[in-house]
């Protein structure tokens, strides 16, 4: 089972992890609804090194990016979940919309991000190139998706 880390620890103890001869891979999002598609997403993201870290969003940064009806389930309920996940060993939060500093400061040897970007578009390409971090590219699941899910949901709720 996974463990949450404190934001001002998280550096020290990711280091203390490569010191020690491990690899680390990391990944962020919001992970609001937990779906088919967070969890082979976030397997094949742990098969990449010996341990793998959740960037998750706070709530305050997910409201930011999201909106104000994000999101659904709150921030240390979505940290359990993920903490619950066989592939996930740590889930650190952070408030901005980016995870840019916070990768800058755990320097993961390895980033995953959804195929929908490229290394051109890539917002943190510039830190991950600094770093010397490997970033891999994982393709979706088909129509799986937190905003498909709560769609479907509100079309349900509009039908009965």
């Amino acid at each position: 089972m996974g463990q949450v880390l404190r934001r001002e620890n998280v550096a020290e103890f990711i280091a203390k992890l490569h010191k020690s001869g491990k690899t680390v891979v990391a990944t962020n999002g919001c992970f609001d609804i937990l779906h088919v598609g967070h969890v082979r997403y976030l397997q094949k993201t742990k098969s990449f090194a010996d341990y793998c870290i959740v960037l998750l969003n706070s709530d305050k940064s997910v409201r930011s990016i999201k909106g104000e009806t994000r999101p659904i389930n709150n921030e240390n309920d979505r940290a359990e979940i993920l903490c619950a996940l066989s592939c996930v060993d740590y889930v650190v939060m952070f408030d901005e919309d980016s995870p840019r500093n916070l990768l800058d400061e755990i320097k993961p040897d390895v980033y995953t991000k959804g195929a929908d970007y490229t290394m051109e578009t890539l917002p943190e390409a510039d830190i991950m190139r600094k770093n010397n971090t490997r970033v891999e590219f994982i393709t979706f699941v088909e129509g799986k998706s937190t905003t498909n899910t709560i769609e479907k949901m509100r079309a349900n709720s509009e039908n009965s």
